[in-house]
């Protein structure tokens, strides 16, 4: 695993987005690149620098597939809290990828675990997922794949909790009675079958999570802590995020970083 310690939120962005500039420009095979994306306050920076780039032509989305984490089930795409409209808000109305090549889950299917399902084999149509990009919970909830969620789920239907529900009653004026109780996601097996993951963890309230992700055992209560058993695992963070971890731990990947390039 690479933990990536950025000064702040902004450079934590700006170096998760020129890592994965770096990748689309170096992928020369006949099939696309295959990008897994996050929703959430966290890819923000990321989502404005990718932007900036592609409006600059350094980089092209026109050969990039995404596939989105998750999706509130019974939220209308056009809801202003769907992730189908965040994505567009934030990122796809403002590059040049074609619109069938962005994979999002139907909050409105008839049969959310069919296309769950459809979800799973669309990804595989492909090859697989290149880079994964996502976030984390307070709780290290990966997508929303809730603590004590299996480690080797596919994509399905979650229940969310009382604690997710609080957290996002914010977009949903402060009302977590407003929140969709449950949401299509993509598994933590899912994410971990990708060839490589990027997890953004930035801010005070995720120092716990970081260090679970990190330093803890590989266990349920934290499903971001599954990250250790991927080979090809990044954690790009900020200062604010590693008051958890010890000081040994923090030099050590401060060191290993010096030597590392993008």
């Amino acid at each position: 695993m690479r933990v990536v310690i950025q000064e702040d939120y902004g450079k934590m962005c700006k170096w998760a987005a020129d890592y994965i500039v770096s990748k689309i420009n170096a992928h020369k095979e006949d099939r696309p690149f295959v990008l897994g994306l996050p929703t959430g306050s966290s890819p923000i920076g990321v989502y404005q620098e990718l932007i900036r780039r592609n409006k600059a032509g350094e980089v092209t989305f026109k050969n990039v597939v995404t596939f989105n984490m998750d999706e509130y089930l019974g939220l209308e795409r056009e809801h202003d809290q769907s992730y189908w409209y965040f994505m567009h808000d934030q990122l796809f109305d403002h590059i040049d990828i074609p619109a069938e090549n962005v994979n999002i889950l139907n909050g409105m299917a008839e049969d959310p675990v069919a296309e769950c399902a459809r979800y799973e084999a669309k990804i595989a149509s492909y090859g697989g997922v290149d880079l994964f990009l996502g976030g984390i919970g307070v709780d290290g909830h990966l997508a929303f794949n809730e603590p004590f969620t299996s480690l080797s789920s596919r994509t399905g239907v979650r229940d969310l909790t009382t604690d997710t529900l609080i957290v996002n009653s914010r977009f949903f004026g402060n009302d977590p009675s407003k929140v969709p109780t449950q949401a299509l996601s993509v598994g933590i097996g899912t994410v971990t079958d990708s060839k490589e993951v990027l997890i953004l963890i930035s801010g005070h309230n995720k120092a716990r999570a970081l260090a679970a992700s990190v330093e803890g055992g590989v266990s349920q209560k934290w499903t971001c802590s599954a990250l250790q058993l991927h080979p090809a695992a990044i954690i790009a963070c900020d200062e604010a995020a590693c008051g958890e971890l010890t000081v040994d731990t923090y030099k050590y990947f401060l060191d290993i970083e010096k030597k590392e390039r993008l």
